[in-house]
């Protein structure tokens, strides 16, 4: 059956995440505006559906307000890796921050339904695991990741006094690790990064002895369930986890790239960067519960997928 036809904004929609569900509301038959300042977003992300008479492309910054009509907002636009994030810290603040409160202003005006794409960064080092969302998290207020970590943390309280100030349908999602194609092949992202050397044959690079874990989503799961967390009933806000519980270590995550490129790489070691998080997982049990949903794509699929991207990228 086909979906009511809403009028969908997606900012950051020429991103990793955001191209990926443009597509996936098109499929659906809903009007889609995607908005991208293309600092981190990529034509080339998006040009597959740009010919799409329900697509509408904008090229416009969040940090400044924005007027136009629709239902459903998700708010994706952000910087979301170190290296892009941290080229201009102040800027990335502002992004996350100034942009909120545009988009909240702009739901507000319009009485449509906002999304928040939070992170697990809000939740910094934890001391807690796996994290749950009623964990307040240990962040480092004036690192050099502070500017992410803090900016998100601060999208979330606007989101959250906007709906208690002015009964607004917010819905606040905290993506864990993500990968797929369309990732950034320079974005520093350990999935990208591995992948990247592995097919050049450069050496993989680990951190510390490559004992921290991650968890890692296939995309297609994630954008799954922020569009089954925008449908929820309006009284459910979230914060709500989305990822994949399954923790790998990094070395297991390079061998595994390794084996599945068949590449002669070989493995270096470097000392650990500063706050980076030694174990991330996500405790889902609420999304299971509200949205019910629960990563379906295991890591050596998703993996095949990305890889297939990445040789086509640099053929």
């Amino acid at each position: 059956m086909k979906d009511h036809i809403t009028k969908v904004l997606v900012t950051g929609g020429a991103g990793f995440l955001g191209s990926h569900l443009c597509e996936k509301l098109l499929a659906r038959g809903h009007d889609v505006l995607c908005v991208d300042n293309f600092f981190t977003g990529s034509k080339r992300n998006i040009e597959h559906i740009a010919g799409n008479p329900n697509f509408e492309l904008m090229r416009h910054d969040v940090t400044f307000p924005l007027y136009v009509e629709v239902d459903q907002i998700y708010n994706l636009a952000c910087p979301a890796s170190p290296v892009h994030y941290q080229f201009d810290p102040v800027q990335t603040t502002k992004t996350s921050v100034h942009g909120a409160i545009n988009m909240l202003g702009l739901a507000k005006r319009v009485k449509a339904r906002i999304l928040q794409a939070s992170t697990s960064e809000v939740y910094g080092d934890p001391e807690v695991h796996p994290q749950v969302e009623s964990y307040w998290g240990r962040v480092n207020p004036i690192g050099p990741r502070s500017c992410y970590d803090e900016g998100k943390r601060c999208a979330e309280t606007l989101f959250f006094d906007y709906f208690r100030q002015h009964r607004l349908e917010i819905k606040v999602a905290r993506i864990f690790n993500t990968y797929g194609p369309r990732m950034h092949s320079n974005d520093g992202r350990v999935v990208s990064n591995f992948i990247v050397q592995a097919l050049k044959g450069e050496d993989i690079t680990l951190y510390g002895e490559g004992l921290q874990t991650r968890s890692f989503c296939y995309v297609d799961d994630l954008i799954d369930a922020l569009i089954r967390l925008m449908e929820t009933q309006p009284e459910f806000t979230g914060p709500v986890n989305l990822g994949n519980p399954v923790e790998v270590s990094m070395r297991e995550l390079a061998e595994k790239i390794l084996a599945l490129t068949g590449s002669k790489s070989k493995l270096t070691f470097r000392p650990l960067p500063q706050d980076d998080p030694r174990q991330r997982q996500p405790d889902i049990t609420l999304a299971r519960e509200k949205l019910d949903w629960s990563p379906g794509v295991a890591l050596d699929d998703g993996l095949k997928a990305t890889i297939h991207y990445f040789k086509t990228l640099l053929a």
